[in-house]
């Protein structure tokens, strides 16, 4: 926990009173009053008027007791009176109340430090006059803390966060895929993020942030080998890695030249001898090659922002532009509007709006002086064919986003489509197509070197395609050579399985109960029947033994293709027959769990730029340890069902 908090009567320890908990203030007015023909023996005829009354039948045996169930003095001397449901409480009901506010008050400051985690606030407003005088107008009596305590509170929630984690990761059924982002600071620091991705034993996909390490030299040869293998002795994950996917920012020279790959080869750690160990971020390539095309032209987009720019100073000059493409009959409904020069796919829209007006433009450049920029004839032709790539790239990127938690088999089909389209452009006749295309390929082939074997393994994994997509993708790309690359993901997909098998397969509930599920729903196989048959049931044994089942792997790619429906769920399919493959869906839940795009992580799948994301200056000035604590318990809190934990039962009821 953090530094000393002063204690007050508004403090639970787990957690919080509802707002009908908390007294109203009465006046002695409202109190009942014996002033009948039988008043009561112990009323002071002449009561002090600086003396509040007690509570009817209360047991207030001391100044203090009248402290703990009316409060305190207010300026004007009087005692404010409130309304208890509770009577008669003796002085160990009263200590168990006043020790559950302070219980109250440890809860309050918990859910401030969430409230500062998740919204992102500055630590320093627990100092902030207004913030502070805003929640004294609530409840007077809390106390507020200091920014080193506040500071604390998050440091411990962080703790108590990561132990709750760690202990889930024991019962992790598989290997986890890791990301690695790269941040720097206004002082030029770096940070790295370190995320990892996997399926947990109801088949459901998850995402965590491990840690937010600061490194002096993130560009350094071994800074990321170092930080990869801190984070995963801390967590005790060094036997369950199974790939790690780099953003733009990194190169996996870095990784390879520290020896970090073959350190864990050696050791038997990774699978298929780390063939699969470095993926290469999916947004990212598309983020690159769509910089490139529109830097191709950076020119013509400038003319084209300045003039929407021109077009939107007035609400005259829209109207007026307006006319003019109703007289030229441009029937597009599109709304031209600014790019954000950060994000290429506004860029692209921005393009797209002006092409439809380009006449328009031309028309507006004849009759108004004030207005130079309009593109010639051919800076359009070369906006068109810009936005044909950009298309290509945009619909890329869109079937990505379309999934919320993407699985790695939706992507070999889309980087198939982005390569056979380049493939093609780079022959065109036209110089300028051709051109474009050619350095779109280079980078793009690239990265499908790279990549292709981990797409096609995962392609394998979805039911619905197996290895008949990879046969006809591989086809288009490769042309009479494709047998030879096709066998090499065969016989990767085959040597994988087999890694998998020589793996011992745990003792689930699903198989310790079988026998008993089978009785239960009728199945009474093993139970000795008397109709005659015995050496028929002898005959079927050794026809079992004569005849070994084939392995799952090719049991499963003999079985016919899954029917390509809407919504298909690859994980719950995995789920229904993970009994029938038992061996196969424990490969499959690692190979469909590698995150090949690292949008999900907090990076923008079509944001511009190749330099490091960076901290704002407010947390460049905290101490790492606290940068860490705030940006992995913000991502680990996102996950509960409600950012307050349930309260505790009241051990006393108030009423407003």
């Amino acid at each position: 926990m953090g530094g000393p908090r002063a204690a007050g009567p508004w403090a639970t320890a787990s957690g919080s009173l509802s707002a009908s908990s908390i007294a109203a203030p009465v006046t002695s007015a409202e109190l009942p009053r014996h002033d009948g023909p039988n008043p009561s023996p112990n009323r002071n005829p002449n009561p002090d008027p600086n003396r509040a009354a007690p509570c009817r039948g209360a047991a207030v045996r001391s100044p203090a007791d009248l402290f703990l169930l009316h409060g305190s003095t207010p300026p004007e001397g009087g005692i404010p009176l409130v309304r208890l449901t509770f009577v008669n409480l003796s002085i160990s009901g009263i200590c168990r109340f006043y020790f559950s506010l302070i219980r109250y008050e440890d809860q309050s400051f918990v859910n401030l430090a969430k409230m500062i985690i998740v919204h992102e606030y500055p630590l320093d407003m627990v100092e902030h006059p207004a913030f502070v005088a805003f929640v004294q107008s609530l409840q007077p009596q809390f106390k507020m803390v200091d920014v080193s305590t506040i500071e604390g509170e998050v440091l411990s929630l962080y703790q108590k966060e990561k132990q709750n984690l760690m202990q889930a990761f024991v019962t992790m059924p598989g290997r986890i895929s890791l990301t690695i982002g790269l941040w720097t600071t206004s002082q030029t620091l770096g940070y790295i993020c370190l995320s990892g991705q996997f399926i947990d034993s109801d088949w459901k996909l998850h995402r965590r942030m491990l840690s937010f390490m600061m490194v002096s030299s993130p560009h350094s040869e071994n800074a990321l080998s170092e930080a990869i293998g801190v984070s995963l002795s801390d967590w005790n994950m060094k036997s369950k890695l199974f790939t790690i996917t780099l953003d733009n920012n990194c190169s996996s020279h870095d990784i390879y030249s520290a020896n970090l790959r073959d350190h864990l080869s050696n050791k038997n750690m990774l699978m298929l001898k780390g063939q699969l160990f470095v993926v290469r971020c999916y947004a990212n390539i598309l983020n690159v090659i769509a910089e490139d095309v529109i830097a191709s032209i950076h020119g013509i987009i400038y003319n084209i922002r300045e003039s929407i720019k021109f077009v939107k100073a007035s609400p005259a000059r829209e109207e007026k532009f307006a006319e003019i493409a109703l007289q030229l009959e441009i029937l597009s409904t599109k709304a031209l509007s600014l790019d954000v020069t950060t994000q290429w796919n506004t860029t692209y829209l921005m393009l797209v709006a002006a092409l439809e007006y380009k006449q328009a433009f031309n028309f507006l450049e004849t009759c108004d002086d004030n207005y130079n920029e309009a593109p010639s004839a051919d800076d359009w032709m070369k906006v068109e064919v810009v936005c044909a790539y950009l298309k290509l790239l945009y619909d890329s990127a869109n079937v990505v986003m379309a999934t919320a938690d993407p699985t790695a088999n939706i992507f070999f089909h889309e980087a198939w489509k982005v390569l056979v389209e380049l493939n093609s452009a780079t022959s065109s006749e036209d110089t300028m197509v051709s051109g474009i295309a050619n350095e779109m390929h280079e980078k793009f082939d690239k990265y499908w070197k790279d990549c292709s074997l981990i797409l096609a393994l995962a392609v394998v994994m979805d039911p619905r395609f197996k290895m008949k997509l990879v046969e006809f993708s591989f086809s288009k790309v490769y042309g009479a050579d494709s047998a030879r690359y096709v066998k090499l993901v065969n016989d990767s997909i085959h040597e994988l399985y087999l890694e998998y098998v020589a793996q011992p397969l745990p003792l689930t509930p699903a198989y310790v109960d079988q026998g008993e599920a089978n009785h239960i729903n009728g199945d009474d196989s093993n139970v000795p029947t008397v109709d005659g048959l015995q050496d028929f049931d002898m005959y079927l044994s050794e026809l079992s033994v004569n005849q070994p089942s084939k392995p799952e792997i090719e049991q499963y790619l003999e079985e016919s293709l899954v029917p390509r429906i809407q919504d298909f769920d690859i994980l719950n399919w995995w789920k229904l027959n993970y009994l029938k493959y038992p061996t196969l869906s424990k490969m499959a839940r690692d190979v469909l769990a590698i995150p090949v795009s690292m949008v999900s992580t907090g990076c923008s799948i079509f944001s511009s730029g190749t330099g490091s994301r960076v901290l704002d200056e407010y947390r460049s000035s905290l101490r790492p340890e606290t940068v860490e604590a705030l940006f992995c318990a913000k991502d680990w809190l996102q996950y509960l069902p409600t950012m307050v934990e349930p309260p505790s039962t009241a051990i006393v009821r108030m009423e407003i």
